[in-house]
């Protein structure tokens, strides 16, 4: 099984959203052989709770645009990792202190890549 074509344009999206607020280091993973729950986890990290707001904001934004809606969010008020859900993928908004200590890139490299086509 491999992530839907939905799940791979949302997650382009909201990779487009995020690179617009400069978010750092957008990777994305097919987590879709080993999670029943999700297709995509799109992982990026801020440097500061102001630039995450923003980056949630404008992937929320984006989002609703296209129909998508968020399922959950948790973590905006501690202002140091987001989760945004919806459905197909599921979205990691880390300050990069949180990104360098969870390591998701670790934890998930056995998963296939996703192309976000950022230029």
């Amino acid at each position: 099984m491999t992530a839907t074509d939905n799940a791979v344009r949302l997650a382009r999206v909201a990779a487009a959203a995020a690179n617009e607020k400069k978010a750092d280091s957008i990777v994305a993973f097919d987590v879709s052989e080993h999670l029943f729950i999700t297709d995509i986890f799109l992982v990026c990290s801020a440097s500061n709770a102001p630039q995450m707001n923003a980056v949630k904001d404008e992937i929320e934004r984006k989002m609703i645009e296209i129909g998508a809606k968020t399922i959950r969010r948790e973590g905006e008020r501690e202002g140091r990792w987001v989760l945004m859900d919806y459905g197909d993928i599921v979205v990691h908004i880390l300050h990069e202190e949180e990104r360098a200590f969870y390591s998701l890139e670790r934890l998930w490299s056995d998963c296939p890549a996703v192309d976000l086509e950022l230029a």
